[in-house]
């Protein structure tokens, strides 16, 4: 029975807690351990039947980004998670999909991949027998992972180890609530270009990179709810890759430090900046802090973990 006409589903920004990065792989990828972390920053995807596929893409009101260079064609992330489902279903594509986004546009926050789980969720909801539905949350995870590496966990949403390319995920256990500020930046970096930047840097200091293994520090002060120990373990091998490729973040991270950050890194590939703030009230000193020294684009708060993809 397909009788739903409207699907709409909310989905959260993640930051990377830990971002080990292992060696290169034979298929281009790099083995990982990645600590997500869903954070309460959401893109709100709305799925309407249409004549075809449609993509229309807009910046929430009362958020202040920028989704100029957002493809609305075929080749949006979202569009080819509706096209997965359609194929998995049997049905055609046919959808209108309205994404409403609030999550930084090419950011390290996961908004491509977000808007993706939105889709996955919304166009399976729409288009799927809901008595006897063929697609399960694992079918969802798995088209997730042939999309993206943050896909799966954009469907998940809490906090979680990723293994692989980051697409095998175990849930992890983190106590409380954290504050985050996260400071944005102008234009965005290229992921493939900070990898790529991450193994140029480390051949020419002739380093070897290890197999990645997951921070004992950082998953005990998750377990515990320890912000200053959280805070003192956050890590992310991508960082000095995204300094380089854009140094004008080193003065950012350095400014969140000195105005009393518990811990402060590169968000992902960047070019966001993410700041561990030991409570709400501290994480709204901080942001005005931040804002006044202008040191970003723009600084907004947010907490976690929060749940995942999730139906209106």
């Amino acid at each position: 029975m397909r009788d739903v006409t409207a699907v709409s589903v909310r989905v959260p920004a993640k930051v990377n807690l830990q971002l080990a990065v292992g060696p290169l792989r034979d298929d281009g990828y790099h083995d990982l351990v990645n600590v997500f972390h869903a954070v309460s920053l959401f893109d709100e995807v709305r799925a309407v039947p249409a004549a075809r596929l449609e993509i229309t893409v807009e910046a929430a009101p009362y958020s202040r980004v920028s989704v100029e260079g957002v493809p609305t064609g075929a080749d949006n992330l979202a569009a080819r998670a509706a096209t997965l489902v359609a194929a998995r279903l049997g049905v055609a594509p046919a959808v209108a999909l309205r994404i409403r986004k609030a999550i930084p546009v090419a950011g390290g926050m996961a908004g491509g991949s977000a808007d993706a789980a939105a889709a996955l969720v919304a166009c399976a909801r729409l288009w799927d027998d809901r008595e006897n539905p063929v697609l399960s949350r694992d079918d969802l995870l798995e088209l997730g992972a042939d999309l993206g590496s943050d896909v799966p966990f954009a469907l998940l949403g809490g906090t979680a180890i990723g293994v692989g390319r980051g697409e095998r995920l175990t849930p992890a256990l983190a106590r409380g609530t954290f504050h985050w500020v996260f400071a944005t930046a102008g234009g965005g970096l290229s992921t493939p270009a900070v990898y790529a930047e991450c193994d140029r840097i480390r051949a020419a200091e002739g380093r070897a990179p290890a197999r990645p293994r997951v921070s004992e520090d950082l998953m005990a002060a998750l377990a515990t709810g320890d912000a200053k120990g959280l805070g003192e373990a956050l890590d992310n091998d991508l960082q000095p890759a995204a300094l380089a490729l854009r140094p004008s973040l080193r003065r950012t991270i350095a400014a969140g430090r000195d105005l009393g950050a518990l811990g402060a890194l590169v968000s992902g590939s960047g070019p966001t900046c993410a700041f561990l703030a030991a409570n709400d009230e501290h994480a709204a000193e901080l942001a005005a802090d931040l804002d006044g020294a202008g040191v970003a684009a723009s600084i907004v708060r947010a907490s976690g973990p929060v749940p995942g993809a999730t139906l209106l």
